[in-house]
């Protein structure tokens, strides 16, 4: 690495999920759109009833007030005649590979942080920031046909909060002599590792904005939040971060979980829950197999009509990927809890993770008496 300053940028897709659903159909641009629930086919939001939450809303519908984790209902009662249309993960995931790999084409630094979102290293690439920026824009929308916003800063933190300075469609270099006037005035809730409980208790302390946040004194903060939290809150409000990009990162499991529109009953509802049961497997066996691994440990996830919240999970003798394998060793699980009582969500989780080419190379290279272990 070069002794260049670090130029970090943050790449957001713009309301992704329904950017991606407006591109399918196209006379609902302009609208106030929302995306969420498992219903076929669109609505208007006042129809809906369920349980279901907002995925994503487009920027029409958010000037209503809707957002992202909302549930439906309150949705609808905020913005009734919005279109309501249900996710379709698989085309977000498409389009999430197609620009993540336009990206890597031009700067193939990247740090992974989700379907929409990455960072990119621009340190040691040639060009001026905002042209450099300006390419990944192009490339981006000539491969998905969609917009994207990118902040450019000396560090992770700084970029994640500039990203979100001029959306959509914006592009924002941040240098830190803009810290006191385009940072300082956000609340501290947009700063990522600031949470619900952490920013009620700050308000309680008479601290609502960065620039409030950054004039605390640094004992206060270690005093109030401990040691390590404290002395971190006072460093970021400083626009002070040291993170490296992290490229690869092994995943610790793999799950897939469903809450229900309404809540079902194991008797009443077994043919309804058996066939989501089998779909929640196959879909972890498809993540398992586009991510490359298998996985030795099998676990569920019940939550009941009363919001309980039961899991169970079970070690196999060899590591397995396949959905009917995954089925098999949730159902062991499923028997050992209570099934007498209504369900409102059901989760598949495989951990214990071990990536294909390596379990085959080791069984490759087996004694017969480990290979015995490894499982036939």
């Amino acid at each position: 690495m070069s002794g260049a300053p670090r130029r970090i940028a943050h790449l957001d897709m713009d309301a992704f999920f329904a950017s991606v659903e407006l591109l399918r159909r196209p006379a609902l641009r302009g609208l106030p759109v929302v995306v969420g629930g498992r219903r076929a086919g669109e609505m208007r939001l006042a129809e809906y009833t369920g349980r279901g939450v907002v995925t994503t809303a487009t920027y029409e519908a958010r000037r209503y007030g809707v957002g992202s984790g909302m549930g439906l209902m309150k949705a609808a009662a905020l913005a009734p005649d919005a279109i309501l249309l249900p996710a379709d993960f698989d085309a977000y995931r498409s389009y999430s590979r197609r620009f993540k790999a336009a990206v890597r084409a031009i700067a193939p630094v990247v740090e992974d942080r989700g379907i929409d979102e990455i960072y990119i290293d621009l340190t040691d690439l040639p060009g001026a920031t905002r042209l450099l920026a300006g390419r990944i824009k192009q490339a981006v929308r000539a491969a998905t046909g969609l917009s994207c916003s990118i902040g450019v800063a000396p560090n992770k933190l700084l970029a994640k909060l500039s990203s979100e300075l001029d959306k959509p469609d914006g592009l924002t270099i941040l240098t830190e002599s803009d810290l006191t006037t385009r940072i300082w005035p956000m609340p501290v809730a947009k700063i990522n590792g600031i949470g619900p409980k952490s920013t009620a208790r700050l308000a309680e302390l008479g601290i609502g904005t960065i620039a409030e946040l950054a004039d605390a004194d640094p004992a206060v903060l270690i005093t109030e939040f401990g040691r390590s939290y404290g002395a971190w809150l006072h460093a970021v409000a400083h626009g002070r971060d040291d993170r490296p990009l992290v490229t690869h990162a092994e995943p610790k499991s793999i799950s897939r979980e469903t809450t229900f529109e309404r809540d079902l009953h194991p008797r009443a509802d077994r043919a309804e829950l058996g066939e989501r049961f089998t779909e929640l497997c196959a879909r972890v066996a498809d993540d398992l197999e586009r991510k490359g691994y298998l996985g030795r440990t099998i676990g569920i996830k019940l939550r009941y009509a009363d919001f309980r919240t039961l899991t169970r999970d079970i070690t196999l003798p060899a590591p397995v990927a396949r959905a009917a394998e995954l089925r098999h060793a949730a159902g062991r699980c499923l028997r050992r809890v209570p099934l007498d009582r209504r369900l409102r969500l059901l989760g598949v989780r495989v951990s214990g993770l071990i990536r294909i080419d390596e379990f085959t190379m080791a069984r490759q290279t087996a004694s017969p008496q480990a290979e015995l272990a490894l499982g036939d």
